[in-house]
């Protein structure tokens, strides 16, 4: 099998995007800094129900509280999220993305005010799950395969996830499982198999 072509702008611009931010919130000293973190754009319970700031659904998928955490999911998406891009396309896949951020942040507040829970939310684990659920229904219209993807491996992959944050503190894992549930749901919506050329016929 021939190796797959890297052409992943977006992936690779939105990986950019959260690499800088972490710079630039690290030089501000506030990865572990609550206060710059809410400055910057950090989803809060009480922010969102009281002052109405919902953009910060958005711009808090583009925070993280260390390396690790910004390691971990910018690893992932830098291995899925092309294969991801390939298959919607470049503008559906910024789509994909921006809405799996919201969605997934949105989720998560949700089940926050319902437990009456105040609680400060960064990182983009949210759209990293997404990304996986988007690329499963892929592999369901590309009959289990999808360039170096396998439908068995990519289910036990995702499975391995979301257990390793439901074993783990401080973890958004309703972020995570709604992530993966919208990013099901915004592929089904979005993405077009190529219809199969059986036959060609040289007319020259």
């Amino acid at each position: 099998m021939h190796g797959k072509r890297r052409n992943a702008p977006v992936t690779d611009f939105l990986i950019l995007v959260n690499v800088l931010v972490f710079l630039y919130v690290a030089l501000r000293g506030g990865l572990r800094d609550d206060e710059v973190l809410l400055r910057l754009g950090a989803s809060y319970t009480p922010y969102l129900t009281e002052r109405h700031e919902y953009w910060r659904l958005l711009t808090a998928a583009f925070l993280h509280f260390g390396i690790r955490h910004l390691g971990n999911n910018m690893l992932v998406l830098f291995v899925t999220g092309d294969s991801l891009e390939h298959a919607l396309g470049h503008v559906k896949y910024l789509i994909f993305y921006l809405l799996s951020a919201v969605g997934a942040s949105a989720c998560s507040y949700a089940v926050e005010v319902w437990m009456r829970r105040e609680v400060l939310s960064v990182g983009a684990s949210g759209v990293v799950f997404a990304v996986l659920g988007g690329l499963i229904w892929v592999l369901i219209r590309n009959r289990g395969r999808f360039e170096e993807f396998r439908i068995r491996n990519l289910l036990f992959f995702s499975g391995l996830m979301l257990l390793g944050g439901f074993i783990s503190e401080e973890v958004d894992n309703v972020a995570h499982t709604s992530g993966l549930l919208i990013g099901f749901l915004l592929a089904v919506v979005l993405y077009r198999r190529p219809a199969v050329t059986l036959f060609s016929t040289d007319m020259t």
